[in-house]
């Protein structure tokens, strides 16, 4: 059974926001996830949603295999590096500022769901 990988690399959304959104699509068939993350109200859904239909791409292009017979077989996300930077504030202070990124990857497989 042949794996139709795609991986987006330092992705702006935290690792955390990003799992509330593929916690909803996984398991289920790629045609179905790309509705639901159509419409999904999150800002990650629509960074999945690009990979998903680039995983999918893949799978027809160079595996030759149908997009209605494809499922998420695995969906991660992890953390990437942080950008790490400080604000000054009053009183000779400075404020650390935290911008978090992921690491998203889909595997999807042939089978019926």
């Amino acid at each position: 059974m042949t794996d139709i990988r795609a991986r987006l690399s330092h992705c702006g959304v935290s690792a955390q926001k990003v799992r509330l959104v593929i916690d909803t699509v996984r398991g289920k068939s790629a045609v179905d996830a790309l509705d639901m993350l159509k419409f999904t109200q999150k800002a990650a859904a629509s960074h999945v949603r690009k990979l998903l239909a680039s995983a999918i791409a893949n799978a027809e292009e160079n595996f030759g295999v149908s997009r209605d017979d494809l499922v998420i077989y695995r969906i991660t996300a992890d953390e990437a590096p942080t950008r790490k930077w400080r604000r000054f504030g009053a009183r000779g202070r400075f404020k650390p500022i935290q911008r978090r990124a992921s690491h998203i990857t889909i595997v999807l497989r042939e089978g019926s769901k």
